[in-house]
């Protein structure tokens, strides 16, 4: 028995010894690893075509391309708009788009262009025909302003590599599209100038790539099969602590029937860094407050490539408030669709949008299934990309859907709740409290301004904008009471 044990702990030792140590210690302003110019992506030329053979076609030298294998990873194309024929009546002067046309299967799209400080004034539709059908999906609203974003003065802002963007939309697997993006009026009358659009318009197609059974079972937390097993990097893209993550099977944190400390917890980044966060408050004792760590499903769970995102993390003080967000993305996803839902917005994050990683710190499907987002460790206060001069001192979780005219599941709210009575609870934060944040500046507070604001607040409470939908916004009420009583409050 000792003999199979020492042998054990030795191939563990030595697959762990293998891997690279390239181990972050802190913020960077650099952008995200891999980050293609502005107009193009991973893969994809700048007119829109992928250098990539696709499966059963030929490639350039006459020879069959490969077939695409079982799993991840996902491609993203990037697309250029052209002017619309005013001589189409769903075309309003200056308006912008592409014609119906097929392309290479899609199940994501959004829009980006060169300035992240231009607005986009303009009603952006999309419509799209599904894979294997004749037919066509009606027009669907793309949200214009996607006001989940790096705070303007952040070393992830000034890397450089950031784009304005819409807010992106889930379509499920697609293989034909067709834009527009008519400009609003200038004014209220009907004869007032059209406002100009963003320069460098282009309509972003990501394809998020396919589960695997590890995937599959992380989100239901069953015993998922071997197949689809990560492989331990060959690059120093990926942390030592995220690459042993994904080598031991690490694709679910358990739900924790008792206060949880970060000890619990899967540490993404095991390295001290050079200045270190407010450390979480005690899990024992009479002034503990601190709600049983709800179930989790990893970054290695949902299939994240940790190739796509900068290798070093972000971190702020401390945890002073949840803001909640709806995505955006739709309510047209099944929950077993979840994970390929946020590689897609993980994916559009980073290599349309050109953020470091993905935006929100957590996630929530409509099946109330929490998921990691930004990497860094989930006990710890990770500076995230979500409410736009709130991310310092904050995390941001998302609620997969559009919740501005349909209602959030109850299990959402629940996840909501859970996720909230334990990370707030680390820092000592009563959930129905009220908290002081000095804004970064944004349209709602200036730079330098100080915020009260709930310790579970929505996203329109620091940033003048529809999120988290109305009827989202109405249910926090409930979640905090439900957070406060979680804690033992």
């Amino acid at each position: 028995m000792r003999a199979i044990l020492a042998t054990s702990i030795a191939v563990t030792c030595t697959a762990a010894l293998a891997l690279p140590l390239a181990l972050p210690a802190g913020a960077t302003a650099a952008g995200p690893a891999g980050t293609p110019a502005a107009g193009t992506s991973a893969g994809t030329s700048a007119t829109g075509t992928s250098h990539a053979p696709q499966a059963g076609r030929s490639a350039p030298d006459g020879r069959s391309a490969r077939a695409v294998p079982p799993g991840i990873p996902g491609s993203t194309r990037s697309l250029p708009l052209r002017a619309l024929r005013t001589s189409d009546r769903s075309a309003a002067p200056g308006a912008q788009g592409l014609s119906a046309h097929g392309v290479a299967p899609f199940s994501l799209v959004g829009v980006v262009w060169d300035d992240p400080a231009a607005e986009l004034h303009g009603h952006v539709q999309v419509r799209s025909r599904p894979v294997g059908g004749t037919g066509w999906s009606g027009w669907q609203d793309i949200q214009a302003h996607d006001d989940d974003a790096p705070d303007p003065h952040s070393a992830e802002r000034r890397g450089g590599s950031v784009r304005g963007s819409t807010a992106p939309l889930w379509v499920g697997a697609s293989d034909a599209v067709e834009l527009r993006v008519a400009p609003e009026r200038d004014g209220s009358s009907r004869a007032a100038a059209r406002r100009a659009l963003p320069a460098g318009m282009r309509l972003e197609l990501v394809d998020p790539g396919r589960d695997t059974s590890q995937v599959r079972a992380a989100r239901t937390g069953e015993q998922p099969s071997g197949e689809g097993r990560p492989k331990p990097p060959r690059n120093s893209t990926q942390t030592v602590g995220s690459a042993l993550g994904s080598l031991l099977g690490i694709f679910r944190l358990p739900a924790l029937n008792r206060p949880a400390s970060p000890g619990d917890d899967f540490d993404d980044d095991p390295t001290p860094r050079p200045t270190a966060p407010t450390k979480p408050r005690p899990t024992t004792g009479p002034r503990s407050h601190i709600g049983p760590r709800p179930a989790i499903v990893t970054r290695a769970g949902w299939g994240a490539d940790e190739k796509l995102r900068e290798r070093k993390f972000a971190y702020t003080k401390r945890v002073r408030a949840a803001f909640v967000h709806h995505s955006a993305t739709g309510n047209n996803y099944r929950c077993a669709q979840a994970p390929s839902v946020l590689r897609g917005i993980y994916r559009y994050h980073v290599k349309s949008s050109g953020w470091r990683d993905m935006g929100y710190n957590f996630l929530i499907d409509k099946c109330g299934t929490i998921y990691e987002g930004r990497a860094g460790g989930v006990a710890k206060p990770v500076m995230g990309a979500h409410t736009r001069g709130f991310n310092g001192n904050s995390m941001g979780i998302a609620v997969l859907g559009s919740f501005e005219n349909a209602n959030p599941s109850a299990a959402s709210v629940n996840a909501v709740a859970k996720l909230t009575a334990w990370k707030l609870g680390l820092y000592g934060v009563d959930p129905r409290a009220t908290t002081s944040l000095v804004s970064g500046g944004g349209n709602r507070f200036k730079k330098g301004s100080r915020a009260k604001l709930h310790a579970i607040s929505g996203h329109r409470d620091g940033f003048n904008t529809q999120c988290p939908g109305d009827r989202l916004y109405r249910k926090l009420s409930t979640a905090r009471s439900t957070a406060a009583r979680l804690q033992g409050r």
